[in-house]
């Protein structure tokens, strides 16, 4: 089984609080139909920078990413099916969810 990182872009969070709990359990029941298969639930990210080989420090631009999940599946392809159930796509603004296999490089 290999281990992945699910990158989200986009999403948000509700404006109702009624909206907010609703999506919160959608979290919660993902999380716990992953199982074992969940290693790291993850969190939202906020400010970033982007740092260049030289130093250079710079405002992180295009798409940026707005949280993260780590998971371990058997596939590329089942990763990417339990991508598709994830909840970060019942946020107010448009979302994605960029999918990458990790290896164990040490």
């Amino acid at each position: 089984m290999a281990t992945y990182v699910l990158l989200y872009h986009g999403g948000g969070r509700p404006d109702s609080p009624e909206e907010n709990d609703r999506v919160m359990q959608a979290w919660g029941g993902w999380m716990g139909k992953l199982g074992a298969n969940l290693v790291d639930g993850g969190n939202p990210t906020s400010e970033s920078r982007t740092v260049d080989g030289s130093g250079n420090v710079s405002a992180t631009g295009g798409d940026p990413v707005t949280g993260y999940s780590i998971i371990k599946a058997d596939s590329l392809d089942e990763a990417v099916a339990v991508a598709k159930d994830c909840p970060i796509f019942l946020g107010p603004n448009p979302a994605k969810v960029d999918v990458y296999e990790t290896f164990q490089a040490m």
